[in-house]
């Protein structure tokens, strides 16, 4: 697998958690089992809020306590698309990785991983890349591009804010 990074990407400022979880709540809303989002940032940048917007997207339970897998590496939570979770902060190398599975998770549920560019080389050619920074008044700023036509589109949804809306849960 190898990362290409497509030449379009987009930058937002995220004022706060709740704007950034909503804006990855409505990504998450139309993503698809092979969908794979990876994350990159330093620590505290806001990954693991954006993952938790993501899983509210997809439909997994509220009352699913969504959080980094630093140290069980992978969590998978049920939802309207299957949705698993992947940290590499504590991989130290990349022969460690065919035993989590990823691989496989990308042909069944749609997936983030938290510290990407750790082991840019395990990602698909077909994703959403977004780097998450943090400056000095605590504001993020989400930096997005995306590679292969399905992570192209899902830059444009999100560039675009072309997103359907929440799907009832009544």
């Amino acid at each position: 697998m190898n990362q290409e990074v497509g030449s379009t990407s987009t930058a937002v400022r995220l004022i706060s958690a709740e704007k950034t979880r909503g804006l990855a709540a409505r990504l998450g809303r139309v993503m698809q089992v092979g969908d794979v989002v990876a994350l990159m940032g330093p620590l505290g940048a806001g990954k693991t809020t954006f993952v938790q917007g993501l899983a509210e997207g997809l439909g997994v339970p509220a009352g699913r306590h969504v959080a980094s897998p630093t140290f069980a590496l992978v969590n998978e939570h049920p939802g309207r698309v299957d949705f698993v979770h992947v940290d590499f902060y504590r991989i130290r190398s990349p022969a460690e990785l065919p035993e989590l599975g990823i691989e496989e998770a990308y042909d069944r549920a749609a997936t983030a991983i938290e510290w990407a560019e750790r082991f840019p080389e395990w990602l698909p050619e077909d994703a959403l890349h977004i780097r998450l920074e943090v400056e000095g008044d605590g504001t993020r700023i989400l930096h997005a591009s995306g590679s292969g036509p399905r992570g192209r589109q899902l830059l444009r949804i999100l560039t675009e804010g072309d997103l359907p809306a929440a799907p009832d849960r009544g």
